[in-house]
């Protein structure tokens, strides 16, 4: 008995051109609302109405980099040098420094960042990126033992577990609840079993309680959610003149830059409620092309998540579109009234540099997943090799395949 090996010629690379015009895009339309929303804000405070145009400016060229690199790296050269375990030690790292009285940043009553330089980074950022990789790298490691509680559920759940710990105690429950909610997705992709879902979410449930019930602020967002009229000058007064400014903008919207609302209307315009500066100037057409844009984005991150090849890219994938589309889901339904306020920031738009470099290096590994290798020609004779091998040969070239 023989097996023969047959090796596929004329390999060849497909990008997913409409996967990156819909990134670029994006970018793009969230410099130029950038600019027009924040010129007021930075002119009032930093007496240069450009400055957080030029600052975004500096992380989107370095963001471009670092996505050209993550577009075109290999994929599994990152898992054989372990990269996704130094990723994730690093990110809890880094995690903690903001915690600590020296090198800790404190602003409105959050420690969440750390200072660089003259520059601060927010590392729950990038957490969003380092989670997903360290989970599809462990669950596709761990298919075998995916119902061991033990060998295949605690390490990726206590890691998931320190990190909205860590989280919250920088004082940024919604982004530990992103993160959460994220990391609950991938590990039902990979197949956990319904079991241990609701235990966790017994688990979760009273450790979101007690920090909702201990910070009043977050209290006071509950109630005013529930009872929009209450405290209408308060912590109701962003989220009510947010949905102002988006129904200001009407059917054609005012036009870039001559939105009126950025002025004082809306607390955090340039970041956080961007969108609502965003809805007042381009108006319902500019937010059915937006709405258009995160779509083709969706459609295809998924597309190329459902055809990647192995546990390891699908769950990647699957993991940081999720990302990213659902971050956008949140913000919008934030600035619109449809959830209780908190601060999400919104893709490729929002003020905040963490935030844009972490996103465009997601999106670079998703354009990376989403490379298809073709065969050129037909599968026919012409376009094989056949080598002769005695039984049990075994060649541990991915490109050569053993048939009997």
């Amino acid at each position: 008995m023989y097996h023969f090996t047959v090796e596929k010629t004329g390999r060849r690379v497909h990008t997913d051109h409409i996967l990156v015009a819909s990134i670029f895009l994006l970018t793009g339309l969230g410099m130029v609302t950038l600019y027009s929303s924040s010129y007021v804000y930075a002119e009032r405070f930093f007496e240069n109405g450009l400055y957080l145009l030029s600052r975004q400016l500096f992380f989107l060229g370095a963001g471009m980099v670092l996505f050209l690199v993550t577009s075109r790296i290999n994929l599994d050269a990152v898992r054989d040098y372990g990269l996704p375990v130094v990723a994730i030690l690093g990110t809890i790292i880094l995690c903690i420094l903001p915690l600590l009285p020296v090198v800790g940043v404190t602003k409105n009553g959050a420690s969440r960042w750390f200072r660089i330089g003259s520059e601060t980074f927010q590392p729950s950022e990038l957490v969003k990126l380092a989670l997903p990789l360290y989970l599809a790298h462990i669950f596709d490691k761990k298919q075998e033992q995916i119902h061991s509680l033990a060998k295949g559920i605690l390490p990726p759940f206590c890691i998931t577990a320190l990190f909205i710990i860590l989280i919250s105690l920088q004082n940024n429950f919604s982004t530990a609840a992103f993160i959460a909610l994220n990391a609950v997705l991938i590990f039902y992709l990979a197949g956990v079993k319904y079991r241990y879902f609701l235990s966790g979410l017994f688990m979760f449930l009273p450790f979101a309680l007690l920090l909702i019930l201990t910070k009043e602020h977050r209290f006071r967002r509950i109630i005013s959610y529930l009872n929009p009229t209450w405290e209408p000058h308060g912590a109701g007064y962003q989220v009510r003149a947010s949905i102002s400014t988006i129904a200001s903008g009407g059917f054609w919207g005012k036009g870039i830059g001559h939105g009126i609302r950025k002025f004082a209307g809306v607390p955090e315009v340039q970041s956080d409620f961007i969108f609502s500066s965003f809805a007042e100037e381009m108006g319902f057409l500019g937010i059915l092309f937006f709405v258009l844009l995160f779509g083709v984005f969706a459609a295809r991150g998924y597309r190329a998540a459902m055809r990647a090849e192995g546990t390891y890219r699908r769950l990647l994938a699957f993991g940081l579109v999720t990302m990213i589309v659902f971050q956008a889901l949140l913000n919008i339904a934030v600035v619109s009234g449809s959830i209780p306020a908190t601060g999400v920031p919104l893709p490729f738009f929002s003020a905040g540099g963490s935030s844009l470099v972490t996103t465009l290096i997601g999106a670079g590994i998703i354009v990376n997943i989403s490379r298809s290798r073709e065969v050129s020609g037909s599968f026919g004779p012409s376009s094989m090799k056949y080598t002769a091998r005695p039984e049990g040969w075994y060649s541990a070239d991915p490109e050569v395949f053993h048939v009997r």
